[in-house]
């Protein structure tokens, strides 16, 4: 047996948001035991889910762990990816392959998220905080923000706090940024849950930028990133997919079996 660990990243325009997925992989594997690390991109950056799979192969991988490097449930991680590896399971029967899970919902997200809103000012009891995620048809995704909401409620103290999303969901960082645009004597601050820099990102800090003008009580805190707290529960989800624990699915011989659920 020779074991594969196939990270799959999501993958972006600028160039930075690639780097700093690679980097953080890179700092993770320190901590994996595999006998080979494979890093592939789902989309708009190389090398593809495809060829980091056949890469592994190459290497002499018996057994792939699969692990999404995203950050909640959604289309990404229940249909665009399961759907190619069983297209390049085809080629390869005789590989044994487990599906892991996204970070999804966590304590230590919730605790990273507080982290960024005292990175910004003191919190006081009339402070909203704001998570901004980036939005999706699935509702699972509304679901899960709105989990994490909880428990940086619960975790931290602060009494409000909600969600928004950049598409696709409701309600929108638009409409958002327009209401409490006129709350003069309280503290908003706007926390992107986003786990690496890009075009989303410099969407938001132009769009916080103009509603400062308007209310300078508006606070913009820095993406998520990939710090330690994150580290620690992506280490995890990679050791659950190589036991085959609460994995999506498991590949043997070209035959997909469900195992769990990503709900």
């Amino acid at each position: 047996m020779k074991q594969a660990i196939l990270y799959v990243c999501h993958g972006s325009r600028l160039k930075q948001a690639c780097d700093e997925a690679i980097s953080f992989i890179q700092r993770c594997q320190n901590r994996l035991k595999a006998d080979i690390h494979q890093i592939c991109f789902l989309e708009l950056f190389s090398p593809s889910i495809k060829d980091g799979f056949e890469s592994c192969v190459k290497q002499g991988a018996t057994h792939i762990a699969i692990v999404p490097l995203l950050l909640l449930t959604a289309v990404h991680a229940k249909k665009d990816i399961p759907n190619e590896i069983q297209e390049i399971m085809k080629q390869y029967p005789s590989i044994k392959v487990t599906y892991g899970k996204p970070i999804g919902v966590h304590e230590k997200m919730a605790d990273t998220v507080i982290e960024r809103v005292y990175e910004m000012s003191k919190i006081e009891p009339v402070t909203l905080v704001v998570l901004i995620g980036r939005g999706s048809s699935d509702p699972d995704v509304v679901k899960d923000l709105h989990s994490i909401a909880t428990l940086v409620k619960k975790r931290s103290g602060i009494q409000e706090v909600r969600t928004c999303f950049l598409h696709a969901a409701q309600p929108s960082f638009q409409e958002m940024l327009v209401q409490v645009s006129s709350w003069n004597k309280r503290n908003v601050v706007f926390v992107p849950y986003l786990l690496f820099t890009g075009l989303l990102m410099k969407e938001i800090e132009k769009k916080v930028k103009y509603a400062q003008a308007e209310n300078p009580n508006i606070q913009l805190s820095r993406y998520l990133g990939y710090d330690a707290k994150v580290e620690e529960v992506f280490i995890e989800r990679v050791k659950e997919t190589i036991a085959n624990k609460d994995a999506l699915f498991t590949c043997n011989r070209g035959v997909v079996k469900n195992a769990a659920s990503h709900g």
